[in-house]
């Protein structure tokens, strides 16, 4: 790979986590624990043996496979003692679309352990299976998960489909990845001695570089990432993988390449992908959508871009949801993904709200501040982190800091001191920096936490689906067998049975309220404006069938003017409120 971008992207990295990686191959038993990373084998068993361990509440589908041939599962969990899972509000979670960013998928399956081990021993969880449907995908790119911990990596590389690309355009495809030279299952950094280099040793910590000021002298020069000129066209590691990337492959507002890097030849090219946008357009019941990657402490909500914009009624909903998440996860911050990060074209999350009508959630999970090694007092004096740590700049205080993370908490397993090779090209180089379980992702003593307090963000939205009620608070006879019937429908709940989007770019129908009897004709029916005034909005045509949505934390009240005897049948349906019936009779 060429020197310069190399060099940007390792100063780029944020810097400093202990991980070790899957437990060992040993049989993966309910309750899971969260003391290790889950390879992509540890992960099938583990989703397996939750389905063998609740086969009542669960249902483990293959989605589809990937472009090497792996299973892509999801889990939906489910009561169906307490209704059909479309009939109920759906919770859609999933992790590790890129396929370096492994610790979401722990969060997904996690909230899968916790809600299916809390399940009737903890009245909330019980009440929350009870009513919605959750569908869980741990692991989106699953050969980038299998390849992350099979191979050697840095913290940031393999993170896109395994789709072949000429990357260098000779002919060949993926012929010169980066190589493992010293053969610890890390891809860290080189540099030799060079008077002239641009970078010299920190004389606070020798194991550092900072870049030398004009006039001084230099010590080293970076070489960029661990390798050798494979296929001997004079560069090093510059065909490696092919990058489509996952989250730039979906079909809303989707740019080609020279718009969006990464983006594929056309949406949905991904094989997974694709599958995946199938299986999730057989579940319309779908209202909220997260999805888990790594890393910065972020909860982000659409627009992708300055020009999309969404109904001020449904940043509302996102302000409730958003900002209870962050009080859940000290340090996160809710933002808006165009403006407080960068523009991205053809994402899921996008995707979900465009097409599908729900509302999404981006979570980056892991705050590398939470790496310190401070005094009290210390801390106080700390300016605030400004963004990602930059391993060879004069201000290197972060990543010093992170180093004594690194020698007294994770006893040294994070980085590699720097050690002499001998390579065929550069000679006499070293090699050393962080290593791939690092810079992205807590140490094993952290995870519990990340996982239960994004788990908790989550279950915090599944509690706000729309949650309807259905009440006739008036039945009034006027005369002989004519009678005025008022309605009412309420939502508990912050998230609206359609939201605003949906509506105003008519994404599917709205809600509906019938009201008819096998004795009875409606004559008239509409929206009742004022109860004390008796002000209708009367519906022309088909009266006792009335369109609508109900707004998050809201009610809505129809009046019928029924004519008739006997049974009366009131019948509610949604897309994400449910369905709710009940029978009155004309007396």
């Amino acid at each position: 790979m060429k020197k310069t971008a190399l060099f940007l992207l390792t100063a780029g990295l944020l810097i400093c986590v202990t991980i070790h990686a899957g437990a060992s191959d040993s049989k993966i038993t309910v309750p899971l624990t969260f003391d290790h990373y889950y390879s992509y084998e540890q992960v099938v068993q583990a989703v397996k043996a939750l389905h063998k361990t609740f086969p009542k509440l669960t249902q483990l589908d293959e989605v589809g496979t990937s472009e090497e041939g792996r299973a892509i599962y999801c889990m939906t969990v489910n009561n169906p003692e307490t209704g059909a899972e479309q009939d109920k509000p759906g919770i859609y979670v999933d992790g590790n679309i890129h396929g370096n960013e492994i610790q979401a998928t722990e969060v997904c399956l996690y909230f899968l352990n916790y809600i299916l081990t809390k399940y009737s021993e903890n009245p909330q969880i019980t009440k929350l299976v009870n009513k919605n449907c959750f569908y869980i995908i741990p692991t989106v790119n699953v050969d980038g998960r299998y390849h992350f911990f099979k191979d050697p990596n840095t913290s940031s590389s393999n993170r896109g489909l395994r789709r072949p690309k000429d990357d260098d355009r000779d002919g060949l495809v993926n012929e010169d990845f980066p190589d493992d030279l010293d053969g610890d299952g890390n891809i860290c950094l080189m540099r030799k001695k060079d008077p002239l280099g641009e970078f010299k040793t920190d004389p606070e910590d020798p194991r550092l570089m900072l870049r030398v000021k004009p006039g001084e002298q230099g010590e080293w020069t970076v070489l960029g990432q661990e390798g050798i000129d494979n296929d001997g066209d004079g560069l090093i590691n510059e065909d490696s993988e092919g990058y489509v990337d996952p989250n730039r492959n979906w079909g809303f507002d989707w740019m080609p390449e020279y718009v969006q890097a990464g983006a594929g030849e056309y949406p949905f090219s991904g094989k997974g992908i694709k599958a995946m946008a199938s299986y999730i357009r057989q579940r319309p019941n779908i209202c909220i959508a997260w999805a888990l990657h790594n890393s910065g402490g972020m909860y982000l909500r659409g627009p992708s871009q300055k020009k999309l914009s969404y109904p001020p009624q449904d940043i509302q909903v996102y302000d409730y949801l958003g900002e209870q998440a962050e009080r859940i996860t000290p340090g996160y911050q809710y933002l808006v993904g165009w403006k407080d990060l960068y523009t991205t074209y053809g994402d899921f999350i996008e995707w979900m709200v465009c097409c599908n009508g729900a509302y999404g959630f981006v979570g980056e999970l892991f705050q590398s501040s939470s790496e310190t090694f401070k005094t009290r007092e210390e801390e106080k004096r700390v300016q605030p982190e400004t963004g990602l740590a930059a391993p060879f700049t004069e201000s290197n205080d972060v990543v010093r800091e992170r180093l004594k993370f690194n020698d007294h908490l994770a006893q040294g397993e994070l980085y590699k001191s720097w050690a002499p090779y001998k390579h065929p090209t550069y000679g006499k180089v070293e090699i050393g920096g962080w290593v791939k379980f690092s810079s992205r992702m807590p140490a094993p003593f952290m995870l519990k936490d990340l996982v239960h307090r994004n788990a908790m963000a989550i279950l915090f939205s599944a509690k706000n689906t729309p949650e309807v009620s259905l009440s006739v608070f008036d039945l009034k006879k006027i005369k002989n067998d004519l009678y005025r019937l008022r309605v009412r429908l309420k939502n508990s709940k912050a998230i609206p049975t359609m939201s605003y989007y949906s509506q105003k770019n008519k994404l599917y129908p709205k809600d509906t309220l019938r009201v008819s009897g096998n004795k009875a004709r409606i004559l008239a029916g509409g929206t009742l404006t004022d109860p004390y005034r008796d002000t209708v909005s009367y519906k022309e045509h088909r009266p006792g069938l009335q369109f609508l949505f109900i707004p998050g934390f809201g009610h809505v009240e129809y009046q019928f003017l029924v004519s008739g005897k006997g049974s009366i049948e009131i019948k509610y349906e949604s897309r994400f409120g449910g369905k709710i019936t009940k029978t009155l009779t004309l007396k």
